[in-house]
């Protein structure tokens, strides 16, 4: 079985964090590794998306709630402490980044207790969506991640978020009911969510190896604030600036 990282690493800032999850993916490891990070309160849009399509943006001027965005395809999300996001970097070129991802999160979430199935787009409970998936690929390998909900309400994520819009665009996001764990009775704490999803990815992946991130990492994080996550038109548009 392949030896894999379990990469080990806490920013505080969104826009720290979403350029360390690119940066992993930038970096071409040649092993599978696996992030678990958490979010202060934000809505993060999908690459191509456009804000005023996915975002109250009155809403989240009005809270102080930041509108980033990543360099992911898929669907605009709410990300709070109450939400788990989990990061998978593959080698490639790679078939099926999404099986993959939907493999580990279906396989952690039926430890947690509950009965999953893979849907359109994520993971769902029922009728109520549960995670999230997006992709990001480069030619030396991909990027899956997603979003699990473990605590955050369903009513504070449609706070932030708009309605499906009357006239549907290719990059809109396909619009679910969502509820978390928590409100399908199950509050394990996150300690205990973080050591399923880490069992589930061990099983599908091989072992890997806790460590913290790499100097080349780091330095990919700081280039990336620089041209993209630290740049206001990158969220505001998608347009970056020049290396």
């Amino acid at each position: 079985m392949t030896t894999g990282s379990d990469v080990r690493a806490a920013f505080t800032d969104p826009a720290e964090n979403l350029a360390f999850d690119e940066a992993l993916l930038r970096v071409a490891p040649g092993s599978p590794v696996l992030w678990l990070w958490r979010n202060p309160v934000c809505v993060v849009v999908g690459r191509g998306q456009r804000i005023a399509r996915e975002v109250r943006v009155e809403e989240c001027v009005r809270d102080g709630v930041p509108v980033l965005r990543r360099a992911s395809g898929g669907g605009t999300v709410f990300h709070d402490p109450g939400n788990l996001n989990v990061t998978l970097v593959l080698p490639g070129p790679a078939d099926r980044p999404l099986e993959a991802l939907g493999q580990v999160m279906s396989a952690a979430v039926d430890q947690l207790g509950l009965v999953p199935r893979i849907g359109d787009r994520g993971l769902f409970v029922g009728d109520a969506k549960l995670c999230g998936f997006a992709v990001f690929r480069t030619k030396t390998g991909l990027l899956a991640h997603s979003t699990l909900l473990v605590e955050t309400s369903a009513s504070l994520v449609g706070r932030y978020l708009t309605a499906a819009p009357p006239d549907p665009r290719p990059l809109d996001s396909h619009r679910s009911p969502v509820a978390s764990l928590a409100e399908h009775g199950l509050r394990p704490g996150f300690p205990a969510v973080e050591a399923a999803v880490r069992a589930a990815a061990s099983q599908l992946l091989g072992t890997l190896v806790p460590r913290p991130p790499s100097a080349a990492e780091l330095a990919r994080q700081r280039a990336l604030l620089h041209t993209r996550y630290h740049y206001p038109s990158w969220h505001a548009d998608g347009a970056q600036r020049a290396a």
